[in-house]
């Protein structure tokens, strides 16, 4: 199929249209926000919260015996924030740490929901049917309901995060800082916390509880590596994950019993595996061409200097600047201010001494004389 067939599809087929749509919206939605928890060192905190919004999925159904996408996302909501105040009440009031509060509360919520699915299983009501898509993800099955009530989530889970956009840098960068500002950490953390829940419930219905942490990390660690900045940061997090939901609804639509979710998980993966090869500054083969150049230039190291004690033969390279500023040349100590304090403790040593000018230095010392300025020379001593 060519890539013209390809467009016209998710234009005009309803199916794909809807799929790539809402792909894309929780990708956008997961990325932005997941910047966040890179950014924190919390992106374990993903994968708690996906699997702790299950109990509250099985628990709306049962209070409502209503599928629709909207209660059961308030659902999966309320339990994704219960379990992750639990984690941080756990974290601020015993000696349990981050890690094992947040593996113990993950353990048992994704129990819970795996027990109250059970039980909805086996009751007499043909209503039930279809929850079980939530563990694992079901995107073919989105409707235009689902894709409504994802991008209205997703819209307003951005705009708060647009609004407290220079609390939230604070916040990620420097907690301590904000707190002696006098501004709400506490109420920033629980708020931000709330919106990336919201981020991954809206994925559980396209992707599922099992692999939604990864819509949340990849963009992020992706975007990471291309940029310093959190604007930018956010911006390709989330263009990352639109990018990888559309690809993976349209790869998944050309190949037949191929699931979206894991297609669009394998997307980001790749897009992570690049960014980590290719990204300039940080990636793998722009450190091993750095560190190349490096070898080419390197300056052989010196041993510490034990001449005064008769244990060795010292060698050291002062840089100091000439007597009156003139035009470099040939320099020997008597042409510095105080020859005896530019030479310390080899001045009663027997010294040979080189001098280069700034061009010779640049092109022998590159690395480490590139600062020489034109009134600078380099005095080597060998003792």
């Amino acid at each position: 199929m060519d890539l013209f067939a390809i467009l016209h599809d998710l234009i005009f087929d309803y199916t794909l249209r809807t799929v790539a749509l809402g792909t894309a919206t929780l990708g956008a939605v997961s990325g932005a926000l997941g910047a966040y928890a890179v950014l924190r060192k919390q992106s374990l905190l993903g994968d708690a919260m996906s699997h702790a919004a299950l109990p509250g999925i099985v628990i709306a159904f049962l209070l409502t015996r209503s599928k629709a996408p909207l209660v059961l996302m308030i659902g999966a909501i309320i339990a994704g924030w219960l379990g992750t105040l639990l984690i941080m009440s756990i974290v601020n009031t015993t000696r349990i740490k981050y890690d094992s509060a947040l593996g113990f509360v993950l353990s048992v919520f994704f129990g819970l929901g795996l027990v109250g699915l059970t039980f909805v299983q086996r009751l007499p009501d043909a209503r039930q049917a279809g929850l079980d898509t939530f563990l694992f993800g079901q995107a073919a099955a989105l409707l235009q309901r689902d894709l409504v009530a994802m991008a209205g989530l997703g819209g307003l889970a951005i705009l708060v995060m647009a609004l407290f956009w220079k609390e939230f840098k604070l916040l990620s960068f420097d907690p301590g800082f904000a707190a002696s500002a006098g501004f709400p950490v506490r109420f920033l953390d629980i708020v931000l916390t709330t919106l990336l829940v919201i981020a991954i419930v809206i994925g559980l219905q396209a992707v599922g509880v099992v692999l939604m942490s990864a819509m949340v990390v990849a963009p992020a660690a992706a975007a990471r590596q291309w940029t310093d900045r959190l604007s930018g940061m956010v911006v390709l997090s989330a263009l990352f994950g639109a990018i990888s939901g559309v690809t993976g609804a349209v790869i998944s639509s050309l190949t037949p019993r191929l699931s979206t979710g894991p297609t669009v998980v394998l997307c980001i993966s790749v897009l992570v595996a690049v960014s980590l090869t290719l990204a300039p500054n940080r990636g793998l083969v722009w450190n091993a061409l750095r560190r190349r150049r490096n070898r080419r230039h390197r300056i052989p190291r010196t041993r510490h200097c034990r001449a005064h004690q008769g244990e060795g033969r010292c060698h050291r390279r002062w840089v100091r600047r000439r007597h009156g500023g003139k035009v470099p040349g040939p320099v020997r100590s008597g042409h510095f201010r105080d020859p005896g304090r530019a030479l310390g403790p080899f001045r009663d040593l027997p010294v040979f001494e080189r001098s280069h000018r700034r061009d010779q230095a640049d092109r022998l010392y590159p690395v480490s004389y590139t600062h020489l300025r034109a009134h600078e020379t380099v005095l080597d001593l060998v003792c």
